[in-house]
């Protein structure tokens, strides 16, 4: 099955990186993207926006967009067999997010600060779309994902094989007062609802972010960036 991503930034990347596409339409005049698509043998079509479209189902196309296979997800076990001997694995598990931006955002940070890769549910939450695709500036084919049925069964199966479970909540610990010196699942909970209770109740952690001003909360994205490179920063200090 065939899907078509979009936007300027995202093809020239994907065309950088050699990822396989089937056929580009543009609906502009674009020197380097013809010349990229050129050099990979990939097929262009001459179309018009209002055909993007309808073909992408957004006006943001930016007037290209490409037609690729569904983006490869992975096994549980193919995430954890990833990380390196000798270091700590770092898995961030997405209870229902619903909208595609903070998945996208999501994907980004992980593949800025080396994620192991991030969990999803497969019904009842954003998937890896066209518009994931282009929050997440090539992210999407860099980090690997995995779409599971159960998120609680999910992180049973983690906690067996050595992780320790950290959920994002407005009451919880300071987030600075762990060093994450084991292997990690984040979970950060839905955009309304925060974290369900089957997955809190299994957290070995709970975290929270200090909020000093006047708003209650943080976008779900944006927590979830602050704790992956508070993450980072303790296993990777400056020297």
């Amino acid at each position: 099955m065939a899907q078509y991503v979009y936007g300027k930034n995202v093809v020239r990347q994907m065309l950088n990186d050699k990822t396989e596409i089937k056929t580009i339409y543009l609906a502009i005049e674009d020197r380097e993207i013809s010349s990229l698509a050129a050099r990979n043998h990939v097929s262009i079509k001459k179309t018009d926006r209002k055909a993007l479209t309808r073909m992408t189902g957004t006006d943001r196309h930016q007037g290209i967009a490409a037609m690729i296979d569904d983006y490869k997800t992975y096994s549980v076990d193919e995430l954890v067999n990833s990380v390196p001997d000798g270091q700590y694995g770092l898995i961030i598990m997405l209870d229902e997010l619903e909208d595609p931006h903070n998945l996208g955002a999501v994907l980004r940070t992980a593949d800025a600060i080396g994620a192991t890769g991030v969990i999803f549910k497969k019904t009842h939450a954003v998937g890896l779309t066209p518009t994931v695709a282009k929050v997440s500036a090539g992210a999407i084919d860099t980090v690997k994902c995995a779409a599971v049925t159960n998120l609680s069964r999910t992180l049973e199966d983690l906690k067996k094989k050595g992780y320790w479970a950290v959920g994002a909540d407005m009451d919880g610990q300071d987030y600075r007062t762990i060093n994450y010196d084991f292997n990690t699942v984040l979970i950060i909970g839905n955009e309304g609802k925060g974290i369900s209770r089957l997955l809190s109740e299994k957290c070995d952690y709970v975290v929270s972010l200090p909020m000093i001003g006047k708003i209650s909360s943080l976008n779900a994205s944006v927590s979830a960036g602050i704790l992956m490179y508070s993450i980072y920063d303790k296993r990777h200090p400056v020297r």
